[in-house]
Parts: C-alpha cells; structure tokens; sequence
C-alpha cells in the first residue's frame, strides 16, 4: 500500500459525468456512480489559496487520494464531513509527484442554496 495510505481517513464517491441513451437513439449526459475512494480533505494553504486566487481558480480544498484513485477533472466527489454534513467538491485538476506515491485533487466546495 501506498505511504499515503494510513492518512486517507474518509470515503468519497465519485461521480462522472457520462453520456447515456436516451431511448429515442440520442444521448443525454448525467452524473453517474464510478466507485468509491479513500481520501484526506484538506484546507489549501495560505500561498496555495492566492496562488489560486491570482489564477481565477474555485480552489477551495486539497483532496488527498491514493495514486491509482479514477478521480478525474470534472468529476463530483461525494461524503460527509465530521459532522454527519453532506459534501459535494468538483474537482479543479488532479496532479501526481514525479514518484507517484500519492494523487492530490485541487477541489471547490459546492455549496447548496439554503445550506
């Protein structure tokens, strides 16, 4: 297992846009269940944050995944937090170091309307 491994300490669903049939020989696209990951959910640091700002990025969160996690840009990944609250992050970019020992997801947080 990978060294990250041990720090991972949630489950997130991902959730993939797809494209499916629409009966009439079309396709319409939706959110579609891929599996689910272990994952650590991190706020970015200080330098992180501006640098994201500066580059008109939604990057609100750090995502820490293991290096062979399907977790692409675009997808929704899907829990809860500490508190039992629903969370709802799309992922911005996904980066692996030179050693691929881990895979971080650069996310935004969704927020509902009224939550």
């Amino acid at each position: 297992m990978s060294r990250v491994g041990r720090y991972l300490n949630r489950r997130l669903e991902v959730w993939r846009t797809v494209a499916v049939p629409d009966g009439s020989g079309g396709e319409n696209t939706a959110l579609v269940l891929q599996g689910t990951v272990r994952a650590k959910v991190d706020q970015p640091s200080p330098t992180e944050r501006l640098t994201a700002a500066q580059a008109g990025s939604r990057h609100s969160h750090d995502i820490w995944l293991l290096p062979t996690a399907d977790v692409q840009r675009g997808d929704e990944l899907r829990g809860t937090d500490r508190l039992g609250q629903a969370q709802v992050f799309r992922v911005q970019q996904v980066v692996q170091p030179s050693q691929p020992i881990y895979s971080k997801a650069f996310v935004e947080l969704i927020q509902r309307e009224g939550g």
